[in-house]
């Protein structure tokens, strides 16, 4: 009686990224026991099995479909997060190497975490089931809240891990009280069932929008959307440089990937009633980032805010429910992972050994000092801005022209006037690198940037370019895989 239920063979290959993923992730813990001196080349196995995965993904989406009864789904859009998540990860190694061996770190327990997080990332971007999506959830979650405590010593490491982890049960626990609700009133946790559920049944709408609520608690507080935006900038400002770069970028779009999954999948028969408290959220978001950011002197706190504004950005594409705002939020994603990966292995470069130098006033004089890392940080916080011919300007450009299509006039006044604000927070961070004559002597010294470090901060300038220069690569298969939601 259990014959319908064996998988094909096609089905793993489908889901073979997420298993080289955890095979890689599950080798390296075994070469770590064994291994004695320097362990860099356990993050260059990382590097290899995120390179496999990333293959593999290309294949299954040539060769995509359902798998596991439906409860993954080989999509255009699930095969982007998947590749987009998976290229975050290998720029963010490439980016810890340097930093690892300064702070004495350098075990095979942090690239097997990334790995194992990328696991849970990679079955969020392609889940249609509720169960699955709280199983990749929580894989990412767990992985995540020890690595924000990696540096164990380090008292701003275990503040950081112990916030992350205290609130991030919390808003768990909202989703999982949020699908269980949504079982008990349709009997299933497939996301099309439950929308055919929801529009055939009879259940009152007061319990559908208390189970909608639910879950977007849930989803928000992992994506730093306002009022559940609080634990960001105290994660992003205690945990270790490299590991923000992969918070703000990785954990980030997959769970978004989910979040306009299910909403305009499962509940979008019932967006009028939904779509409003969306809107709100988009302006709180934008507000409550840019103009905290204004008030900050810490570089990672500052880009900590800033994170949760590009966030509200997003959420105006999520406002206008529609194609054209699902793949403007897919390549904005895209476009603020690289150059916030890029803006924070600049900062991990110039921290220094327990991250000593992380104020604005730390970059005093730098761009005499390094010009090239300082032009490059300037593409970023150009991009960061939305300053035309980087990935940036063209990422806000299609948010607000989804809107704008949406009749989301306001809104998109709205978050203009926010992107204006934010450009002076952004200005300041180049003032202090062209403007600024450095004010110690320990600011003149600066150790000579790993090669690893340069091919991710490099790789991630040249993308962002790329999107700048040439945005119909991306947004044409954007546009393509977001077919489902128009």
């Amino acid at each position: 009686m259990f014959g319908n239920f064996q998988p094909a063979s096609v089905e793993y290959l489908r889901f073979l990224p997420e298993i080289l993923l955890s095979a890689f992730g599950i080798i390296i813990m075994m070469l770590e026991a064994v291994s004695k001196g320097k362990r860099t080349y356990l993050g260059v196995i990382a590097l290899i099995g995120i390179a496999a995965a990333f293959a593999a993904n290309a294949w299954a989406y040539f060769n995509g479909g359902p798998a596991f009864q439906n409860m993954i789904l080989i999509d255009g859009y699930g095969a982007f997060f998947r590749g987009l998540v998976l290229v975050v990860g290998f720029l963010c190694i490439l980016a810890a190497f340097s930093y690892l061996e300064r702070e004495h770190a350098q075990t095979g327990e942090y690239y097997a975490l990334i790995l194992f997080s990328l696991v849970g990332q990679c079955i969020l971007s392609t889940s249609t089931d509720l169960i699955m999506v709280f199983i990749g959830l929580e894989i990412s979650s767990i992985a995540t809240y020890i690595l924000a405590g990696f540096l164990r010593d380090d008292t701003r490491n275990n503040e950081s891990a112990l916030k992350y982890f205290l609130l991030g049960s919390f808003a768990t626990a909202f989703l999982l009280y949020g699908i269980a609700w949504i079982y008990g009133l349709t009997g299933s946790t497939n996301l099309e069932e439950i929308r055919r559920g929801l529009t055939q049944g009879t259940q009152p709408l007061v319990l559908i929008g208390l189970a909608a609520a639910l879950l977007f608690v849930g989803f928000a507080f992992k994506v730093s959307v306002a009022p559940f935006q609080v634990w960001t900038p105290d994660v992003y400002q205690g945990a270790a440089a490299p590991v923000t770069a992969f918070l703000s970028a990785g954990p980030k779009a997959a769970a978004f990937a989910i979040f306009f999954r299910v909403f305009l999948t499962s509940f979008r028969p019932f967006s009028d009633r939904w779509l409003p408290l969306v809107w709100g959220c988009a302006l709180a978001t934008m507000i409550i980032g840019n103009f905290a950011a204004l008030l900050q002197t810490n570089i990672k706190r500052l880009l900590g805010y800033s994170s949760i504004a590009h966030a509200g950005y997003v959420m105006i594409a999520f406002t206008a429910a529609s194609q054209i705002g699902t793949a403007a939020a897919m390549f904005y994603l895209a476009s603020y992972a690289l150059m916030n990966i890029g803006a924070f292995a600049i900062i991990s470069h110039i921290a220094g050994r327990n991250e000593r130098h992380v104020k604005l006033e730390d970059l005093a004089g730098l761009g005499r000092r390094e010009p090239v890392i300082s032009a490059l940080l300037a593409v970023f916080v150009f991009s960061l801005i939305g300053v035309p011919l980087t990935g940036g300007f063209f990422g806000k450009f299609y948010v607000f022209q989804a809107a704008l299509n949406s009749h989301l006039v306001w809104l998109t006044v709205l978050g203009l006037i926010n992107s204006a604000i934010a450009a002076y927070y952004y200005l300041k961070i180049l003032l202090a690198v062209y403007m600024q004559e450095p004010a110690t002597i320990a600011q003149e010294s600066l150790p000579a940037p790993a090669p690893s470090l340069l091919v991710a901060i490099w790789a991630s300038a040249i993308g962002t370019l790329f999107l700048g220069i040439f945005p119909s690569a991306v947004l044409s298969f954007a546009s393509l895989s977001a077919a489902p939601f128009r």
